[in-house]
């Protein structure tokens, strides 16, 4: 019996404290000096990933990138017109991540960090993400 209130703990303890969000300096938050994240303006090697890149008109392809991450299992949690924060939680141990957005409408491009909250090495979970969100979104925007 109380085997049971620990493997909850467990369970709910598995969703980590919120992290610090928002762009700092006009760009997305460095990543940690561990392998639990990736950002397309990281300047690690290791944590690097390319941007989401569009043609056409911006707001089209913000509505694409909304479309993607709810196709992928994302939940927004912030949403403005140049900054989007999506909450991933895997299915079995609950982990959540967090992936945010960065529009910069002059460059065509759409920065991104996805990072775990919890962990030392996520074994390319975040990688994997971001490749999934850019097919989705290059289906949506059409490329």
């Amino acid at each position: 019996m109380l085997m049971l209130p620990c493997l909850l703990f467990m369970i709910v303890s598995c969703t980590g404290k919120p992290p610090e969000t928002q762009l700092v300096d006009g760009r997305l938050r460095p990543c940690p000096d561990k392998p639990n994240c990736v950002s397309s303006e990281e300047k690690r090697a290791d944590a690097q990933v390319a941007p989401l890149a569009f043609k056409g008109p911006p707001a089209a392809a913000w509505q694409a990138l909304k479309e993607a991450v709810l196709q992928a299992g994302g939940e927004f949690r912030q949403e403005g017109d140049q900054y989007l924060w999506a909450t991933f939680t895997s299915r079995v141990f609950r982990f959540v991540d967090d992936v945010e957005f960065r529009m910069v409408a002059s460059e065509n491009l759409i920065q991104v960090r996805s990072a775990s909250r919890l962990g030392y090495s996520d074994l390319g979970v975040n990688r994997k993400r971001v490749e999934k969100l850019r097919e989705l979104f290059n289906k949506e925007d059409g490329k």
